[in-house]
């Protein structure tokens, strides 16, 4: 299944129908379907739209347009990519290139045992959890990653879901509750997006270590990659990178701090 994944991903702006994927592999379009969603938690259809969406995401970065990358990336048309991309980018290519724009997203703010915790999402789900000492730069770091889109406080009279989802969070860091299983509106690449899904499944009482995470995601060469993935998770504690140690046992690095790593590894 790995090196099926590599030949995707070398060839991901081609057609790869299921079945020709299966002669390559030689198995059952239907055992493959099973084999390669068990292995790397998405059908060989949705990893190849990620591997896609990733080369969208770095040619609008790069400053190209927006049709320009979506057919440079292999996809045939303007409007296959707009619906599939809402689901695997929270926002479609035109919006992520423009910061969020057109986007709504609530935020709350609580205090925690570890500092304070702001919680923010969109419709969809919870895109941004962050700790931090000052509401103010908690504030300011939603702001820069979501620069164009609209902000504002939660209106819990009209929208009670996100008072009750940050509860629920800070019932699981001060009192060793379960952690919540909440929607998320995650952004990120398609590496980034295959790490935070598989360390989700990650349970409570768990860790792993960034070699065993980077064959977790098929990727066993990945290690600084699924690393660097974890670094960048902007969801403290539901996308529980904390949970990922050295091989040796050390704690690694935490991008909330090592203190809280700690605290949060060891809490019952």
């Amino acid at each position: 299944m790995a090196r099926l994944a590599d030949y995707i991903q070398a060839h991901a702006e081609q057609p790869l129908p299921l079945a020709e994927l299966a002669v390559k592999a030689g198995l059952s379009p239907a055992y493959l379907q099973r084999r390669f969603k068990a292995a790397l938690g998405v059908s060989p259809r949705v990893y190849q739209h990620n591997i896609r969406l990733q080369r969208v995401k770095a040619a609008l970065h790069q400053g190209d347009t927006i049709s320009g990358a979506i057919y440079a990336a292999g996809f045939g048309s303007v409007s296959r990519v707009y619906e599939p991309a809402a689901v695997e980018l929270g926002m479609t290519p035109a919006r992520y290139g423009r910061g969020g724009y057109g986007e709504q997203i609530q935020h709350v703010l609580c205090a925690t045992r570890l500092g304070l915790l702001l919680m923010a999402a969109t419709d969809r789900g919870v895109c941004h959890v962050h700790f931090g000492e000052n509401p103010d730069q908690l504030l300011q770091a939603l702001v820069e990653e979501f620069p164009r889109a609209e902000i504002a406080p939660s209106a819990a009279a009209s929208d009670p879901h996100l008072d009750a989802w940050i509860s629920a969070l800070q019932q699981h860091i001060d009192q060793g509750g379960p952690r919540p299983d909440l929607p998320l509106h995650v952004f990120g690449t398609a590496l980034q997006i295959r790490t935070w899904r598989f360390l989700t499944s990650v349970r409570d009482d768990a860790t792993c270590d960034y070699s065993t995470l980077a064959a977790g995601v098929a990727a066993p060469r990945a290690v600084r990659a699924v690393a660097s993935a974890c670094a960048a998770n902007n969801v403290a504690v539901l996308i529980p990178c904390h949970r990922v140690l050295r091989k040796d046992g050390g704690p690694g690095g935490y991008r909330w701090g090592l203190e809280r790593k700690q605290a949060l590894l060891h809490q019952r």
